[in-house]
This record gives C-alpha cells, structure tokens and sequence, in this order.
C-alpha cells in the first residue's frame, strides 16, 4: 500500500468524456470532469484505513476505507455506491455498484507514474498521474 501513498498530479487523461456517460454523468457536470486535472493524495493512518483524497479547483472528495470491506461512498458525480477496495497483484480495484450496475476502478504504479483505468463495460479510460515533489 505504501507505494501508492502521497500526492499525485494529473498528467493526462484519456476517453474520460465517455467513461462518464457510460455511468450515466449529466452533460454539465462531465463537462466540468473534462477540464477538472485534479490531484489525488494517498494516505493511510494508525487504525489501516486508507484516505483517498481527489482535490480540485471544482471540488474535493474524500473517502476513507479499510481494504476488502464495503462501504458507502457518494462519488464525485454524487452516485451512491457501495464499494469495496482491494489490493489485487499490487494493483489498487475499487469496485463501485449501484442501481444494478458495476464500475471498476483500477490504480497502479508503473514506471513511477499512477496509472488509473476507470473501466464501465467496454469503455476504459485512463488517467496518469505523477508524484508531486
């Protein structure tokens, strides 16, 4: 866990526009998504939680877990899921249901850089993010 920890900026972000509307984003909102580069910290504390943090100029939110157990989350785009977080091959899966429906969220580290696949049936998109100094 300890390597996704820190803060991570936003390089560059692909098919992330059809990512959204594939999990039902409105117009407006997707978008504000399309021209938000936000940062995301990684952090975890003394009881094994891990705090993901994605901080913009539009908005931040926080979530705070412990791995493999679910939990209720409300996204960015204001979905309330429920999720559960796993530590898979040294790959970060988030896996997010709600109304009948399934996204995944996968982060990991290559090259020194985060990558993160936001996958919703066939459509993927990837966001690389590199550690802030």
């Amino acid at each position: 866990m300890d390597k996704f920890c820190g803060t991570w900026k936003m390089i560059s972000s692909e098919n992330f526009d059809d990512y959204m509307k594939a999990i039902g984003v409105g117009f407006a909102t997707r978008q504000v998504g399309n021209r938000t580069k936000p940062n995301l910290v990684v952090s975890a504390d003394e009881q094994g939680n891990v705090i993901m943090k994605s901080q913009s100029t539009f908005k931040t939110t926080e979530i705070k877990f412990k791995l493999n157990e679910e939990f209720d989350e409300t996204t960015a785009d204001d979905r309330k899921t429920k999720t559960v977080v796993t530590l898979d091959s040294g790959k970060l899966v988030q896996k997010q249901s709600w109304d009948g429906k399934e996204t995944i969220v996968e982060r990991e580290i290559e090259d020194g850089k985060l990558i993160t696949k936001c996958v919703m049936g066939d459509i993927v998109a990837v966001r690389t993010y590199v550690k802030d100094a």
